[in-house]
């Protein structure tokens, strides 16, 4: 069946002229199945709509009744208002050449969809709710007979879907509906029934939502268009349909939500009944949604339109029912907070028994733990507890850490604490529907680490509700639920997991336990989940006969507040002698302390800060174990962490930590190792302990060897923080105090992108300008001890200087008497790919190259190489020491890293997973003005963004979006360039095809984004 034909515009002008006086440019507006047309009259805009031929006219009249009746009671969002024919009827019948039509003509309503804003934030999110709240109450004694018509978006009548199942190609999407079905049937359409009913909007969807700007300048709803599927309901439904659809691309779609149903509660507060149904309905219209696209695509009448929200809205389906409101009980706790309400009353009961009862309950671990001593274990993502290797879990690594930290304290208990996020949960069934969503880190009971066969004891009296053997590893192996009631009553649990399987088996459901009766012993590896041996003690601040069959033991972060709810600390219960509650870190407190104790300029990235604990190769772990992809570090150079690296440095400092006074194997390797892979005569190695040293040391060298002070030095160049680096740093000149020393030239930036020059002799012609330059100075009898530049720019802008450059610039600095030095802090050990030196790209060899950042991949590692004639001008002067700089320790770690880079097949990556971003970045350069050029090499990238292709023009702003956006979405890049519009890639050379995929796909996501096309 072909989708229904629409009449044709002049049929459509022919009705406006006539019954309306109205003429203008007339253009078709989408629609599902009436025609919508765009009157275009000068500065007026109106819209018409003509229904289908099948509908009765009763419809326009109920829509233009709505229109009017709204118009009249006032709302908060602006609605089109009605426009009356010339003989004052709200609709005209209209013959056309397929039969009887019913059209009425509204005001047009301005304003951009909902579906086109993004990111959505909170207050978008509830100024949906409140704008549908508002149309709700203003339809609350708005009344008509054709309201109650059937309708399949009316999610009353939503079991037709059981009907179509066939339609759903996919088995497990066709099995997925089913399940909603089966639930919308058993479970939500008799309390469905018996909550408020009445006329509803009923299609508060993300294409009749209309945003503009509100006070403070952000997107806020302000319009709400389409009556079409009025019908009479459940009032629950408009604030589940507009929750469902304003949510339909959030992260966090519950938390979204949450927030449109708050809105809406605030002008049409909701009873606890419809609160409890609104994510159920929201399941409901996914799965009518998704059954309704596939009905038409199966019968021929899809189009466009009909099929519009349908990947996103079986993604939201799929993520609700598996993941975020897997239990209906999170999600209704989830909105009650959201709301201002009391999240469970059950529960609040439970914990006002436990904290009275305090310290009169028995001890779980009976005799053992009356005479314990207790220590707090801490198996964080700050912690190494667990094993190395914040991804992946190793039991025998973490019982024998368990066993010696417990050996340490001198104690016999260890406690594992309430609500820690934990790295042990490493498993796909902790993982999100997403590669990079937030996993279930976070633990909802406390443990209590003793002896395998300790006795485990009934804190009060109780009855079996449960007892399993769970075998799979790292399950709870043996568990045991107890059902408990309050003085009053109100039934509760407590679950314990890890025990002995046999006891747990021996355990039959219904048998009474008396308060302190040992009913189960702890489990001994591997029979209890292999996990190292200890109790999980959990507390059910519900009915667990009417709970879920096997609680979970840790929640997401963003749904642990909900999950405390359901799974309370069970610190009122277990009543033990120290802490036993993770203490989440204040970041504006941490915030404070930082301004009382650091300068003001010493910044911080980002407009909301990041605080991380860990890392592992390209990734870097928050203290709630979010994972955040590091494409901006450029010190951890073979990777965050990276276990050869450490196990050098471990073993070294074990052994000895000296200095270059004394002769030792691993300085002499290290120089030899480091040396081999540089061009003669880059021979003689100075050690020291950062770049910036490292410049000084250069500095130092090109003066004894020249007898020359001055220096000429690249524009926005950077090249350290110490004194003499910030003199030969442009970047810093005119900044505050710094001021330029009298001696520092500086020359031109070789950059083809907003320089004079491009082509294929642009490095010629810069070229020729700086040598001009040298002359010139050489004239004034300035002549340089040296030229310093970057080999690749950095805080330049990520700058590819162009080929030829350097050969010529160094040809004239020799010509004139003058040395070559060449800053590699940034671009050393292959970060371009295929070069092991970013000099090499210009095809030069320096006199002078320093060395940083990547050599010791985080420990304080940097070098400066030089020939021997240079050597032996320095030694004539005082003697060279650093301290630190070339330690025995350092020295392991600079081996270890080029071990890695010989075996890891790092430099291949680089080039490849290089090549590839800037290929992919490219095209989205041809999708996007505001790109205005992409260059790097290797894992050396730029993005510079512009607000004009033409003139160039910079759009720092923009640049920070893009930064601050990726950040949010834990992906961690920088901003640089001499206007701070440069998006800077340089990861770690441990980038692969994962990180890479997600990195294009989030910057191609952000910049097709509300946000930035606004900046």
């Amino acid at each position: 069946m072909p989708a229904p034909a629409h009449p044709s515009l002049e049929e459509l002008r022919a009705i406006l002229v006539a019954h309306y006086s109205l003429d203008g440019e007339l253009v078709p507006h989408a629609g599902e199945e009436a025609c919508n047309v765009e009157v275009r009259s000068g500065s007026a805009r109106h819209m018409l709509k003509a229904l289908p031929t099948t509908w009765p006219h009763a419809f326009a009249e109920l829509q233009a009744a709505a229109f009017e009746h709204v118009a009249a009671r006032g709302c908060e969002p602006e609605l089109p208002r009605l426009v009356r024919s010339k003989n004052g009827s709200p609709t005209v019948r209209a013959t056309f050449g397929d039969g009887e039509r019913s059209v009425f003509v509204t005001t047009f309503l301005e304003g951009r969809p909902y579906a086109a804003i993004a990111p959505v934030r909170p207050a978008l999110l509830r100024s949906a709710g409140r704008s549908v709240g508002s149309l709700s109450k203003a339809l609350a004694d708005f009344t008509h007979p054709q309201a109650a018509r059937e309708l399949r978006w009316d999610l009353m009548q939503a079991a037709w879907i059981g009907s179509a199942l066939d339609a759903i190609a996919a088995p497990k999407d066709r099995e997925l509906v089913q399940q909603v079905h089966a639930r919308f049937v058993a479970d939500w359409l008799a309390p469905l029934r018996t909550v408020r009913q009445r006329i509803i909007h009923g299609d508060a969807n993300d294409q009749n939502l209309f945003v503009g700007t509100g006070a403070d300048g952000e997107p806020r709803v302000r319009g709400i268009i389409d009556f079409g599927d009025m019908c009479t309901s459940a009032l629950v439904c408009d604030a589940a349909i507009a929750a469902c659809y304003a949510s339909l691309r959030c992260e966090h779609a519950l938390a979204a939500i949450a927030e449109v149903t708050a809105g809406f509660d605030e002008i049409e507060p909701l009873t606890d009944e419809e609160l409890a149904l609104v994510v159920p309905m929201v399941l409901t219209r996914l799965a009518v949604s998704v059954t309704t696209a596939a009905v038409r695509r199966q019968d021929g009448t899809a189009d466009d339109y009909a099929l519009i929200n349908e990947h996103e809205a079986w993604a939201m389906l799929r993520r609700l029912w598996f993941h975020d409101a897997k239990d209906l009980r999170i999600a209704e706790i989830t909105l009650r907070k959201a709301c201002g309400r009391e999240p469970s009353p059950h529960g609040a009961r439970v914990r006002a028994f436990l904290a009275a009862r305090r310290g009169t309950f028995a001890n779980v671990l009976g005799d053992a733990q009356r005479d314990a001593t207790f220590a707090t274990l801490d198996l964080s993502f700050s912690s190494l507890l667990a094993g190395d290797d914040p991804t992946k879990f190793d039991p025998d690594v973490c019982a024998t850490r368990i066993a010696n930290e417990l050996a340490r304290h001198g104690a016999t208990i260890g406690i594992g604490a309430y609500g820690e996020p934990r790295t042990i949960y490493e498993g796909p069934a902790f993982a999100g529907p997403l590669p990079h969503d937030e996993r279930r880190t976070v633990h909802l009971g406390v443990d209590l680490f003793a002896r395998a066969g300790t006795q485990v004891c009934a804190p009060l009296d109780g009855e079996v509700l449960s007892a399993a053997a769970h075998d799979a590893r790292l399950d709870y192996g043996g568990t045991v639920v107890l059902r408990h009631h309050t003085d009053d009553g109100v039934a509760f649990g407590t679950l314990y997991g890890h025990l002995d399987p046999e006891c747990a088996r021996m355990l039959a459901p219904g048998r009474r336990i008396a308060k302190g009766e040992p009913f189960a012993k702890l489990g001994a590896r591997p029979h209890n989940g292999d996990w190292p041996e200890h109790l999980h003690v959990q507390l059910l601040a519900f009915d667990p006969a009417h709970g879920p069959e096997n609680p979970p033991g840790v929640a997401a972060p963003h749904a642990f507040a909900a999950h405390e709810v359901l799974y309370p600390d069970p610190v009122d219960l277990l009543a033990l002698p120290i802490a036993a509650r993770w203490q989440e870190p204040d970041t504006a407190a941490m915030k404070r302390r930082r301004e009382r104790h650091f300068a003001p300029n010493l910044l911080i990235s980002y407009r909301e800060p990041v605080t991380l604990v860990r890392g592992m190769a390209h990734w870097m772990f928050d203290p709630y174990g979010r994972r955040h992809l590091d494409a901006y570090n450029n010190v951890p150079h073979v990777g965050h962490c990276n276990e050869r690296v450490v196990e050098a440095v471990c073993a070294q400092t074990k052994l000895l930590a000296t200095n270059t006074r004394y002769l030792n194997e691993l300085q002499l390797a290290y120089a030899e190792r480091l040396t081999a892979l540089l061009p003669d005569p880059l021979r003689v190695c100075y050690f020291v302990a950062s770049g910036s040293e490292a410049n000084e040391v250069a500095l130092r060298l090109v003066r004894a060897h020249t007898g020359r002070k001055d220096l000429l030095v690249m524009e926005h160049g950077y090249h350290g923080a110490t004194t003499g680096a910030v003199d030969i740093s442009p970047y810093k000149w005119g900044k505050g105090y710094v001021t330029k020393p009298d001696w520092a030239h500086k020359s031109l930036q070789p950059d083809v992108y907003r320089g004079a020059h491009h082509g294929d002799d642009a490095g010629e012609q810069f070229a020729a300008e700086v040598e001009a330059q040298i002359a010139r100075l050489a004239a004034e009898g300035r002549s340089i001890a040296a030229y310093l530049c970057e080999c690749l720019p950095s805080v330049g802008g990520q700058i590819v200087m162009p080929k030829g450059f350097l050969r010529r610039v160094y040809k004239a600095v020799r010509t004139h008497g003058g040395l070559c030095i060449a800053d590699d802090v940034q671009t050393a050990l292959h970060r371009t790919g295929a070069h092991c030196f970013g000099f090499e790209q210009q095809d030069v060899v320096p006199d002078v190259l320093v060395l940083g950042k990547p050599l010791g991949n985080g420990f304080p590692l940097a070098a400066v190489v030089t020939t021997e004639a240079i050597r032996d001008s320095f030694s004539h002067g005082p003697e060279f020491f650093s301290t630190f700089g070339g330690s025995t320790v350092a020295c392991a770690a600079g081996l270890a890293v080029l071990d890695e880079l010989r075996d890891g097949s790092l430099a291949r990556n680089a080039a490849r997973q290089g090549d590839r971003m800037l290929r992919e970045l490219a095209s989205m350069q041809r999708e996007h003005e505001a790109i205005g050029d992409v260059r790097g090499l290797g894992l050396f990238l730029g993005v510079e963004m512009v607000l004009d292709r033409t003139t160039k023009a910079p759009a720092p702003k923009l640049a920070r979006h893009v930064k601050d956006r990726l950040r949010e979405r834990r992906i961690l890049v920088g901003t640089d360039g001499p206007f701070d519009n440069v998006v800077k890639i340089r990861p770690p050379m441990t980038f692969d095809d994962e990180a890479t995929d997600l990195l294009l796909t989030e910057i191609a996501a952000i910049l097709r984004e509300d946000g930035a096309q606004a900046r």
